[in-house]
């Protein structure tokens, strides 16, 4: 997967090619590195596991695999010079678009039986338990937004048959428009791959967060204990899933993430108060507690991201 980043890197600094409004190479860049990101998160979720870890491992393996035969079958369409996604204008990219939505269904349940493993996995730090848990499922539900894409459009419909691409990435404009540097997201309607890639990514953000608190905690005594990191946990957890809610829907409804009218605003307004109303209360002072672990964790001996069991 790496070394397709790196192919990519090359095909964007040597082939002038574009294709729906971008550098040809620019979506197996963007893939790779995502997958390159995902699969080495999940996989460290997975030293996390004190039992089911043959179970996990396989799901794993299915999962990267699956990622691997994406990526050639999304190069193989680029070097052919073709849209990769939604793309049935011919037998054979027909052919090759169904193999994917394939690939991207067993992807989808080889994650899905990692989360339900870290669901019932007995780990050592509760803030880290749920990190990992809610951060896989929020991960899970921006995946699932991939299948929003493969409807047709309207304007494809009324075509029928004669449709060549049947889907979008865009939502009330068509795919190729103008759009975001970088992101390539559309600047003039909705985009599905902006939630996609906002819920995806909290298999990263929510464990990132933890560790951030983790380091603060020599310098903040209310961040030492357990219990408050455990709260900002799930405070930061919810408030990403609210947010990730927002931009599917704001998407469905044909709007640009740039250009939100007032009902997104008044949405991402009470989201943003309720998060820091939330926040405050998480990091108001725990009630005393005398057990053994609740002593450890004030102490700051305790540590997330350890590999042992805890009783609930």
């Amino acid at each position: 997967m790496a070394l397709l980043a790196l192919v990519s890197v090359g095909g964007l600094l040597f082939d002038d090619r574009m294709l729906v409004g971008v550098p040809i190479w620019t979506k197996p860049f963007k893939f790779a590195v995502s997958f390159v990101a995902y699969c080495m998160t999940l996989a460290w979720m997975l030293t996390l596991l004190p039992r089911g870890r043959r179970v996990g491992w396989w799901a794993g393996t299915v999962l990267a695999a699956a990622s691997a035969v994406e990526m050639v079958l999304i190069t193989t369409q680029v070097v052919r010079g073709r849209q990769s996604h939604f793309n049935n204008e011919t037998p054979f990219d027909s052919a090759l678009f169904q193999a994917m939505g394939i690939t991207v269904v067993v992807l989808w349940l080889a994650a899905l039986v990692i989360a339900v493993l870290l669901l019932r996995a007995k780990i050592l730090d509760r803030a880290t338990a749920w990190s990992v848990r809610l951060g896989s499922l929020i991960a899970l539900a921006g995946a699932a937004v991939g299948f929003l894409m493969v409807r047709p459009t309207p304007a494809q419909r009324a075509a029928g048959v004669d449709a060549g691409i049947v889907g979008a990435h865009s939502v009330g404009v068509p795919d190729g428009g103008p759009s975001m540097p970088v992101t390539g997201w559309a600047t003039t309607g909705g985009d599905l791959r902006i939630a996609h890639f906002f819920g995806m990514h909290a298999l990263q953000v929510i464990p990132l967060l933890l560790l951030a608190l983790v380091a603060l905690a020599p310098r903040f005594a209310r961040l030492r204990d357990e219990r408050v990191r455990l709260r900002l946990t799930l405070v930061a957890s919810g408030t990403y899933a609210a947010v990730f809610a927002l931009t599917t829907w704001q998407a469905l409804r044909g709007q640009a993430l740039l250009d939100p009218d007032g009902t997104t605003l008044a949405a991402a307004g009470a989201t943003a108060l309720l998060g820091a109303a939330a926040t405050w209360a998480a990091l108001r002072a725990p009630a005393p507690s005398s057990s053994p672990a609740s002593t450890s964790a004030s102490a700051g001996t305790e540590t997330p991201f350890a590999d042992k069991e805890f009783t609930a």
